[in-house]
Formats: structure tokens, C-alpha cells, sequence
């Protein structure tokens, strides 16, 4: 009878930590929560820039030099005193 009480512990014990739902499962499932947060926080900030972007070439809040900005980047004019830096 102890052997099979032994038997059903260390079983009850290897699944606890090795199994589908053990204790390195949550491990890795903490992890990829952690990466996927960071990823949401980098694309909501990336969407905040865009937005101020779009609302800035509304009609009603046009800003000129953005505009002006963004029409030479489109169509790739450039004064002759002015120099292009490029950036990723």
C-alpha cells in the first residue's frame, strides 16, 4: 500500500512541474503575457504618433509645415540649399 501511496505522489509531483499545466507551463505563460504586453504598449504609442499625425492635416487643424514636410517626402522634392538626412 505505501508503494502505490509512493507511486501516486511522485506522479502527482512530476505532473506539478513538468505537465501541461505545472509550474514551468505558468512560467512560460507569464513570459509570452509579459512580451505581448510590451509589444501592445510599443504599438499603442506607435498609433498615439499616427493619430497626432492625421488630426494635425485635418482641414480644420492643418498644420503647413507638416503638410509641406510630408508633400516633399511623397514626391521627393528638395531645395537646392537643402540637404536630406535619412533616418529609419
Amino acid at each position: 500500500m505505501a508503494v502505490i501511496g509512493l507511486m501516486l505522489c511522485l506522479y502527482f509531483s512530476y505532473h506539478a512541474v513538468f505537465g501541461h499545466r505545472s509550474i514551468l507551463a505558468l512560467s512560460m505563460l507569464e513570459t509570452s503575457i509579459e512580451k505581448t504586453v510590451a509589444e501592445r504598449d510599443n504599438l499603442a504609442h506607435k498609433r498615439q504618433i499616427l493619430e497626432y499625425k492625421v488630426a494635425s492635416m485635418r482641414p480644420d487643424s492643418l498644420n503647413p509645415d507638416l503638410l509641406e514636410e510630408r508633400a516633399r517626402f511623397v514626391l521627393g522634392y528638395k531645395r537646392m540649399d537643402e540637404v536630406g538626412v535619412l533616418s529609419n
